[in-house]
């Protein structure tokens, strides 16, 4: 985010190429939807200042390991930045105004404010899309630094990576070539798809439906053609009695993906939602 603009525009962000894409400005227009008098300027200014206090102390550092462990110190031990372990579905963890404020937050928000510090300090700090917990990955000359920021930024090992994926594959082995492409960095889109995904997943089990059609909404915002994000939105127009947008979302959903394993109660979704057709048609 440059910090003398504005924030992104919602309706402008799908024709963006993905490094076009501010990471932070996005996630910060994220919060806006539930914070409007938001100032991103504020938060600009944290992660700046965090920045001004660690450069003086990487100067004299030469290596990118030795560099991030300092970042890591600083932000998790000395500012205070953890992982809400007690409250992990508070939707205040996804918020990043609220992660800047609170110091606390789920993996993929702590792993936005440590990527957004490094980078700003000439390190190439990665997200990475783990199953599960999101991970962040540093390059080093043999290899890849993979870290755990809900976790204060521990390093993870070939063996924890391969036992922590076992279970969202099938229970199989993971050799080599499959880590590789698990490990693969994460596109600023996916970051923060997955960090509205989050959010529509809080707010639909406790049952705010208009705060979760909003955060598959601006999924769709970031990409169009999302068949979850449009299924998401279409059973969330159901539940608030919105039956053409459910008919369109769902009808859609089902075009975009006819063989999907949910495509059979999708249909018999269409089929409610194309019933009564309701208050709001």
């Amino acid at each position: 985010m440059d910090r003398e603009s504005p924030l992104p525009d919602w309706d402008r962000l799908a024709a963006l190429d993905d490094a076009s894409i501010p990471l932070l400005g996005t996630a910060l227009l994220i919060a806006r939807d539930e914070y409007p008098d938001l100032d991103p300027r504020q938060y600009d200014g944290v992660l700046q200042r965090h920045v001004e206090q660690l450069r003086p102390r990487l100067g004299s550092i030469p290596l990118w390991p030795l560099k991030m462990l300092a970042v890591n110190e600083y932000l998790f031990d000395e500012v205070g930045y953890s992982g809400n372990h007690d409250e992990y579905y508070d939707p205040r963890n996804s918020y990043l105004n609220e992660v800047f404020e609170r110091r606390l937050g789920i993996p993929i928000s702590l792993a936005l404010v440590q990527m957004e510090v490094a980078r700003r300090l000439g390190m190439p700090l990665d997200g990475v899309s783990f199953p599960g917990h999101f991970l962040v990955r540093l390059p080093v000359d043999d290899g890849l630094l993979v870290m755990d920021p809900f976790n204060r930024g521990r390093p993870l090992d070939v063996d924890e990576l391969r036992e922590r994926a076992r279970p969202h594959v099938g229970g199989s082995a993971i050799d080599d070539h499959v880590l590789q492409q698990i490990l693969h960095p994460a596109s600023h889109r996916a970051i923060l798809g997955r960090m509205l995904r989050n959010l529509h997943g809080v707010y639909a089990e406790s049952g705010d439906w208009a705060r979760a059609v909003r955060c598959a909404d601006r999924v769709l915002k970031l990409l169009p053609d999302d068949a979850e994000a449009l299924r998401d939105r279409g059973l969330g127009y159901l539940q608030l009695d919105y039956r053409r947008g459910a008919r369109q979302d769902l009808g859609r959903y089902l075009l975009l993906a006819p063989d999907a394993p949910d495509a059979r109660a999708m249909r018999e979704y269409l089929i409610e939602a194309s019933g009564d057709p309701g208050r709001l048609n």
